[in-house]
């Protein structure tokens, strides 16, 4: 049952411009512009340096891919913490494999490692969907396993740039029309994941598992199928983002991605995806980490020592989760009020 609001009776376009510009995700660009302004201000070469623009879009790519992974699984009430640790091991596979025979295609390179993100994916699939132990334990584990085993694989060596074939190193500089590829690659999967979750009969059963796993069941919505899949999208998405990593840098270590896990997860409830699943969309995730990296790129210009930088992001997360927590509460109280009236 929807919920009835003010625009109702409305035309249909003052309808979606005012669901528009109150959503979760508007408020999260406005606060992201308003950061670039106060940088730009503080600092003009931020936005109109010889690389402004383009470090303002090519900086959050990686983040980005990972934090759409993050949105996708934490939309059926699950999470992975193990995005960063599949990041690493298919950047040094993509970085191996272009080093190793450089006269392969790039797609190839790409699929590689999309391909090995989604087996690690697999992996954790395996464990949560069809044995059933608990996301934040599995992921929890498979961080620590993958990321020892991407130690072992590399075992204490770098792939640097020398090493990398001329067409690959250019890959990671080249640009669509003034846009970087790696920005265009990951606006691409992000409108196509977004269009998916929006449109297709089992992105809306996604949401509904998180909403109310028990109730899915009771509806016969095939959940374990779905979370498999969730998990096996989430390693994919995050293995493609590690063929973007090596591409970025142009060198791979077996610490490739670490930490990013945590930003992630921070991006995509910023952007407004419920940590307790069942609401969110990929554009909030993919916004969450635009603003989530310009955060840490403006409060140094701002004078912000290095410490409370991660105080400010940390106390944003905090607010996220309870402003989500306050809207649930909100949207329960309406539709209380709604069959209370239906059944007077």
């Amino acid at each position: 049952m929807s919920v009835p609001t003010r625009t109702e009776g409305r035309p249909a376009w003052q309808r979606f411009a005012a669901r528009t510009l109150t959503s979760r995700e508007a408020a999260v660009a406005i606060v992201l512009v308003l950061l670039i302004l106060v940088a730009t201000i503080q600092r003009p070469s931020f936005l109109f340096g010889q690389d402004g623009i383009r470090d303002l879009l090519l900086t959050p790519s990686i983040l980005v891919l990972l934090a759409v992974a993050q949105a996708v699984v934490l939309i059926t009430r699950n999470i992975d913490l193990s995005v960063a640790s599949t990041l690493g091991l298919s950047a040094w596979l993509a970085g191996t494999v272009a080093s190793n025979m450089p006269g392969v295609p790039l797609p190839f390179v790409a699929l590689a490692a999309l391909g090995m993100g989604a087996l690690l994916g697999s992996v954790n699939a395996v464990l949560i969907a069809v044995v059933g132990a608990p996301a934040l334990v599995v992921t929890l584990g498979t961080l620590y396993a993958f990321r020892g085993i991407n130690v072992m694989w590399a075992g204490g060596k770098t792939i640097s740039a020398s090493d990398m074939p001329a067409d690959f190193r250019s890959f990671g500089v080249s640009s669509v029309f003034g846009v970087p590829t790696l920005s265009v690659i990951a606006l691409v999967l992000v409108f196509v994941v977004a269009w998916y979750m929006r449109y297709r009969q089992s992105a809306r059963e996604l949401y509904a598992i998180g909403s109310d796993p028990a109730a899915a069941l009771m509806l016969g919505l095939p959940s374990k199928r779905l979370v498999f899949l969730a998990f096996v999208a989430s390693g994919a998405i995050a293995g493609l983002a590690g063929f973007l990593y090596a591409a970025r840098y142009g060198a791979v270590d077996s610490q490739a991605g670490s930490g990013l896990e945590l930003s992630a997860v921070a991006a995509a409830v910023l952007g407004g995806v419920a940590i307790f699943g069942g609401s969110g969309t990929v554009w909030g995730a993919a916004i969450g980490a635009v603003l989530l990296i310009t955060i840490n790129r403006t409060l140094p210009l701002l004078g912000v020592p290095q410490f409370w930088q991660q105080a400010v992001v940390g106390a944003l997360i905090i607010g996220a989760i309870i402003l989500d927590r306050l809207l649930s509460l909100q949207r329960a109280r309406r539709l209380s009020a709604i069959r209370e009236k239906e059944n007077d």
